[in-house]
């Protein structure tokens, strides 16, 4: 599987389990959104430290492996 395929898995991912909907993502402010997926975009992997600039309540970061924290950030 290339990059863009697990970045839409994980996208198709989003919306199916999670429930999150291009009307909710448009709710974000503040670029919430792409802070976010800076920030699985830079991760260390597994690290278990909430990155400063993490947008949301710290209960959401979901640390992992390297290639899935990139999926999440493109998903994002």
């Amino acid at each position: 599987m290339n990059g863009i395929e697990r970045i839409a898995k994980e996208r198709k991912r989003q919306l199916g389990v999670e429930g999150w909907t291009p009307d909710h993502d448009d709710g974000h402010s503040n670029e919430e959104l792409a802070i976010a997926s800076a920030c699985y975009a830079v991760a260390i992997e597994d690290d278990r430290r909430i990155p400063e600039k993490w947008p949301w309540d710290r209960t959401w970061w979901k640390s992992s492996t390297r290639i899935r924290m990139l999926e999440k950030a493109g998903a994002l």
